[in-house]
């Protein structure tokens, strides 16, 4: 991955980060499937700088910057997410294209974690068995804290259901010294087989 812009996004008194990063990643989300290859995968890989598992007030743990990487300057200047981005310029700042620096020493892998199960899930489950109603079936299980939850998270919607599903895309961090390509998902995120990871450069 050889070119990035950078998105720095701009909360203020009525929009916070959390509000933003919603906002935002969707629109990035709309980018990266409309552009996405005979596959159905991506060629952008996306990196978060300010990712941070922190629990301060006021701190998201994702920061306040995404980079959008790519192999080749023409991949991003066709997609033009300054398009994509534009009506939310008084909420964010697109930068120009940039070089990546040749002195990178870390590469970044950023993939997406599915809960292994949680209570919404369970409740369902409880409520077919037990033949009762979900909102009987969720009191059950209100004191549940869903595994691995802590990871950082931002709130999406999934554009490949019907129902357009909100969702919590938490996102996972590793950090390795030996860069790997392999395929991006329509989120920027790394593939989740193994043998098909991709990872970013990180500074």
């Amino acid at each position: 991955m050889k070119y990035y812009p950078e998105i720095t996004l701009l909360p203020n008194a009525e929009a916070n980060l959390g509000f933003l990063w919603e906002k935002v990643y969707h629109q990035i989300h709309l980018a990266l499937v409309e552009n996405k290859t005979a596959n159905g995968e991506s060629e952008i890989g996306i990196s978060f700088p300010g990712y941070k598992l922190e629990c301060k007030k006021d701190f998201f743990p994702l920061g306040s910057k995404l980079r959008l990487f790519s192999k080749t300057e023409e991949s991003l200047i066709k997609i033009n997410f300054e398009k994509w981005t534009e009506k939310l310029i008084d909420y964010c700042n697109l930068s120009t294209i940039e070089k990546v620096p040749e002195n990178i020493s870390q590469y970044a892998l950023f993939k997406r974690i599915q809960l292994k199960t949680n209570a919404i899930r369970l409740a369902k489950r409880r409520a077919k068995r037990k033949g009762v109603t979900l909102e009987k079936a969720l009191e059950y299980y209100s004191d549940f804290k869903d595994s691995e939850s802590s990871l950082p998270y931002i709130n999406t919607v999934s554009l490949s259901s019907i129902k357009r599903n909100r969702f919590r895309l938490f996102i996972l961090h590793e950090l390795v010294e030996i860069p790997f390509s392999g395929n991006f998902n329509c989120y920027g995120l790394s593939s989740k087989e193994e043998h098909k990871q991709a990872v970013v450069p990180w500074f």
